[in-house]
């Protein structure tokens, strides 16, 4: 018994599904088919088209994929024109044809718990085209499960020369190896710099020597998807581009109570100055400004000095402060100690200037300028803040991953 032409339409249309429910690990193209496939020959071999392409793909419906995967479709028997890979309205992630054009390979990585269409164009050997649709899902990630990195300097921030860069990951980074790879700083004019592991939770990077003034700087931090290690990955890629301004670098010598502020190499003023006191003696060695306050309360319990202690203090407005070291020392206006700058080291760590003089350091003063002290035999460390210069540029790179 024949079947009816009804049934025949509802077996071709049911067929037709099937194949696209295989997804594109599964996927060649039906042959018979007017518009797109090969044409019956009727008998006269002269006549027989070429074979549809046929696809494969790394990725499918059958498996959860993981978020680092870089999706890769190839093609036997044609070449791929065209791959779109995207989730719903989301922008598609780019990728590149190989030069044979019968390979295509995703050059980021996948969002957790999300659906992908991969729509693909492809072209047979007697120039047919034929276009094909398949799905995949990707793992589900808690925030448990992915570190986001915040990066330092801010994007269009101006800083001094001895700026670091800084990232920080929420999440500990044991693969760092991966992670640095993947973590790539460029500047114009070019310079040579390393990263520096400070823990499992923070990598700054520095040039040999201090940033030329005028640099342009571009920080690409890849790690979207990226293995961290312990089953976390990364949460966010991030880009950040700074500038590195005019060179301020003052030079604080504890024994002469003088500072020396150079402008792009000049002298630009010589302060007197008074640096901590015995018992309260002020690091020797490379710092760098971390933040600018106008004004800044200062309680000496903040830094290990109990309230009621002989050495106590607690200053609601000390002006033009600038922060040289996580521990607490600071440049600042100490219009109460006016007496002894230039001549003793009176302070309880920070460097006191009188109100004028500290305004007009706080005036050409950013972020990343450099305050070199000598004259003390207390070391100032990498790790006390923007400490990265107080080691060679052949030490500090032993703390790279790679």
């Amino acid at each position: 018994m024949s079947a009816s032409p009804t049934r025949l339409r509802k077996a071709a249309v049911l067929a037709t599904l099937a194949l696209l429910a295989g997804g594109l690990a599964a996927c060649s193209d039906a042959s018979g088919d007017g518009a797109d496939g090969a044409e019956g020959n009727n008998g006269d071999p002269s006549n027989v088209a070429a074979q549809p392409v046929k696809l494969s793909a790394n990725v499918g419906p059958d498996k959860v994929v993981p978020v680092d995967k870089l999706v890769t479709v190839k093609a036997d028997g044609g070449t791929i024109t065209k791959v779109v890979l995207r989730a719903g309205d989301s922008a598609k992630v780019p990728g590149k044809l190989s030069d044979d054009s019968t390979q295509w390979k995703a050059t980021e990585r996948l969002e957790p718990g999300t659906t992908y269409a991969v729509r693909t164009t492809t072209k047979n050997e007697s120039g047919k085209v034929k276009r094909a649709t398949s799905s995949f899902t990707t793992e589900d990630l808690s925030l448990d499960q992915q570190t986001y990195a915040s990066v330092a300097p801010l994007e269009g921030e101006t800083v001094g020369v001895g700026m670091p860069v800084i990232v920080n990951f929420d999440l500990p980074v044991t693969d760092k190896k991966a992670f640095e790879k993947h973590m790539v700083v460029t500047s114009t004019p070019s310079q040579k710099g390393t990263w520096h592991w400070i823990s499992d939770t923070e990598a700054h990077y520095r040039p040999a020597s201090y940033w030329k003034a005028g640099t342009d700087v571009s920080v690409d931090v890849d790690v979207n998807a990226l293995p961290a290690g312990n089953g976390i990955y990364g949460q966010e890629s991030r880009t950040v581009n700074f500038h590195i301004g005019d060179s301020v670098i003052s030079k604080v010598n504890a024994q002469t109570h003088q500072m020396k502020t150079f402008i792009n190499g000049k002298l630009a003023k010589t302060i007197p100055i008074t640096t901590g006191k015995p018992g309260f003696t002020t690091r020797s060695g490379v710092k760098v400004i971390m933040e600018k306050y106008r004004t800044k309360r200062m309680n000496s319990e903040t830094v290990g000095i109990p309230q009621g202690s002989a050495d106590a203090y607690d200053i609601d407005n000390v002006e033009y402060a600038m922060r040289v070291t996580s521990s607490g020392e600071f440049v600042h206006a100490a219009p109460w100690s006016t007496g002894s700058q230039g001549y003793a080291n009176v302070s309880h760590g920070c460097t006191g200037l009188s109100t004028a003089n500290a305004a007009w350091l706080y005036s050409v003063s950013k972020r990343g300028d450099v305050v070199e002290y000598t004259g003390t035999d207390r070391p100032m460390t990498l790790t006390n803040g923007y400490g990265d210069w107080n080691e060679s540029f052949s030490t500090y790179k032993q703390g790279s991953a790679l």
